[in-house]
């Protein structure tokens, strides 16, 4: 998978999981103070990308991904490291 690949379904899981399909994202867009995320829809929305993605997210990493650019590259580096075991 691309990076831009990555980015792309993202932000479908983000627009999905976090009801925001008309405004626009960017890699600063932050879940809690741009769209107004609530604890719930976080754990919604990290279960969808770990889904999405097939990958875990360790619970002490949920509370670092705060936005769009921080999943990204988060992702990332999950899907390299299985790449590279």
């Amino acid at each position: 998978m691309s990076d831009q690949e990555i980015a792309s379904e993202v932000e479908r899981v983000v627009r999905r999981h976090l009801d925001v399909p008309d405004r626009a994202l960017d890699d600063s867009t932050h879940f809690v103070d741009d769209l107004g995320a609530d604890s719930l829809a976080v754990v919604d929305l990290t279960l969808a990308l770990e889904e999405a993605f097939d990958i875990d997210i360790a619970d002490e990493d949920v509370e670092r991904l705060r936005t769009v650019k921080d999943v990204i590259d988060y992702v990332e580096q999950q899907l390299a490291a299985r790449r590279s075991s």
